[in-house]
């Protein structure tokens, strides 16, 4: 059983322009509303892959009952905690050139008992057949610390958990060892402390250094460049697939949702990568924050390119 984790989700809306004009006029080509944030895009891309998740998170408000609505809609199972106050709505600009602008609302303020009731839910639902993802940013009132006490509790009853997020969030989880995790290239170098461009080399030991620190699987998304995948004995990069992006939105959560497939699956450490891969590429040729579809993801496994890493 996979349970995705959406602490702050969004209605995600996106808007095409030609060019953005600050202080001026701006004509919106076409505008997309999904909803979004990263645990309800791994729920939805696991749906489009074939398999199944429970999404579980903070809704509140009218943005709230859509996202629920649009759950349901997918039959994708959910059983999210409504709170006070509204659901953000995150803008997407894409501009013709490719250019994102991004305007992120804060969303509503999460109180103590709410964090409580999701402990309880969570609890609920873990057994050593659960792999808990733990994803993006948390709402206000949520302590940083809130995905490390996740991870302890849900490993106390021999659940697995996949980790994405960076900042404090991450640095503060992986106290508790999560069992999968998934920084970009940019996540790794911060955590580093690194305020320059690493070469692959450096952000392979960096990876290396916390897989000593009990991390089973990690992979590093680099964009463009490809990724980096480590298990136990096994290491390897993959260059990116040649594909027509429309925007990068949604890629790293595309993989997040490949790598929880791929576990509830039981796929071998190679088909993990090409899986991983695949979606990730998929992702991209879509509008919004759409996930591929399984035909789109099949298409693309074959020119995935898997290199060892010596």
């Amino acid at each position: 059983m996979i349970v995705t984790v959406t602490m702050n989700p969004a209605i995600d809306k996106t808007v095409d322009i030609d060019a953005l004009e600050r202080g001026g006029l701006n004509r919106i080509r076409h505008v997309e509303l999904d909803a979004g944030g990263k645990g309800i895009n791994v729920s939805k891309t696991i749906h489009e892959l074939g398999g199944k998740s429970i999404a579980v998170g903070f809704i509140a408000g009218s943005a709230g009952k859509i996202i629920r609505s649009v759950m349901d809609e997918w039959e994708i199972e959910n059983d999210f905690i409504e709170v006070s106050g509204e659901t953000r709505t995150n803008t997407k600009v894409f501009e013709k050139t490719g250019e994102l602008t991004e305007l992120n609302e804060p969303g509503p303020v999460v109180e103590e008992k709410d964090v409580r009731a999701l402990f309880d839910k969570l609890e609920s639902y873990a057994n050593e057949n659960t792999l808990f993802v733990l994803a993006g940013s948390v709402p206000q009132g949520v302590k940083k610390d809130i995905y490390r006490k996740i991870i302890e509790l849900v490993h106390k009853k021999g659940s697995k958990v996949l980790l994405d997020a960076d900042g404090e969030l991450f640095t503060s989880a992986l106290e508790a060892g999560p069992d999968i995790i998934k920084p970009n290239k940019v996540e790794l170098e911060q955590y580093a402390g690194m305020d320059y461009i690493a070469s692959e080399q450096e952000l392979l030991t960096v990876a290396e250094r916390l897989m000593r620190k009990g991390i089973s699987t990690i992979a590093v998304s680099m964009g463009k460049s490809g990724a980096m995948f480590l298990q136990e004995g096994y290491k390897v990069k993959c260059p990116g697939l040649k594909v027509k992006a429309h925007s990068t939105v949604g890629a790293g959560d595309a993989m997040v949702a490949a790598l929880s497939y791929a576990w509830s699956e039981g796929l071998s450490p190679e088909d993990t990568v090409r899986m991983c891969m695949a979606v990730s590429a998929g992702a991209v040729t879509t509008i919004g924050t759409k996930p591929p579809s399984r035909r789109t993801v099949d298409s693309l496994l074959e020119q995935v390119v898997v290199e060892k890493i010596r």
